[in-house]
């Protein structure tokens, strides 16, 4: 983004700079909706070919996953930052440095990061191993770490608090914006009209905005991520029939 000069006590150039901002933000987090989506296929791919004993291939679909995972979360900060630029910008006297701007901002909110020690290439490198050693803890971890980072989920509430039920099988979900508790929209909206703006959340002290409760590009896809884990580990594992043995 170009430096650019604003007019002075232009309140029409924050506004256009908001709605800027806004749009851009939305069109990364489509971005970021897209490389997730990517990964979920990925991950299906390296299945297959796990369970077609291609390890050489397997390897070079983990190290792409792992290049998704990095230009993902650059898109996640550069995402936070024009969203914060965009809220906080007021015309001043001398010309406006975007790229600066925005290159300030990231380095304020970003935080060092691993990429394979990102839970969703944790859930790619389980479903690989779980190909041929399903139950079995992952090398140089234990089971209770396994359980643990198995549960790892992104969304923050994984029933709806309103009708109870489970995110997963919502019609018409939706996030709120600044807490960003997912709720049913029909539901939210009701509770509303009838009865309040504050979040349903117990303890959550958020005030409800119907504009601010959206279905964002990554809500779909968070929720289909969960509604996947959820059909790996509901798969049934094989149990030996020791009765004869007790029987003797």
């Amino acid at each position: 983004m170009e430096s650019t000069s604003a007019p002075r006590g232009n309140g029409g150039a924050s506004t256009r700079i908001t709605n800027a901002a806004s749009t851009l933000f939305s069109d990364n987090q489509s971005l970021i909706a897209e490389i997730r989506r990517a990964i979920m296929v990925i991950r299906a791919i390296a299945v297959d070919l796990e369970k077609a004993n291609q390890s050489e291939k397997v390897k070079e679909l983990e190290d792409a996953v792992l290049e998704l995972l990095a230009t993902s979360d650059d898109c996640t900060y550069y995402s936070s930052a024009i969203q914060n630029v965009g809220n906080g910008y007021q015309p001043g006297d001398q010309p406006t440095d975007f790229k600066k701007l925005l290159e300030d901002e990231v380095a304020k909110i970003r935080v060092p990061s691993i990429p394979q020690n990102h839970p969703l290439f944790r859930q790619f490198k389980e479903a690989i191993w779980n190909v041929h050693h399903a139950g079995q803890p992952m090398p140089g971890e234990e089971q209770e770490d396994i359980v643990m980072t198995s549960t790892q989920i992104n969304l923050l509430n994984i029933t709806c608090p309103l009708t109870g039920k489970p995110v997963i099988e919502l019609e018409n979900p939706v996030r709120s914006m600044d807490c960003k508790h997912i709720y049913d929209k029909n539901a939210i909206m009701h509770y509303m009209d009838k009865s309040s703006s504050k979040c349903p959340v117990a303890g959550c002290p958020k005030r409800l905005a119907a504009a601010r409760l959206v279905c964002d590009p990554l809500l779909r896809v968070e929720i289909d991520e969960m509604r996947s884990r959820n059909d790996e580990t509901a798969r049934p594992s094989i149990v030996e029939d020791f009765t004869e043995l007790d029987e003797e």
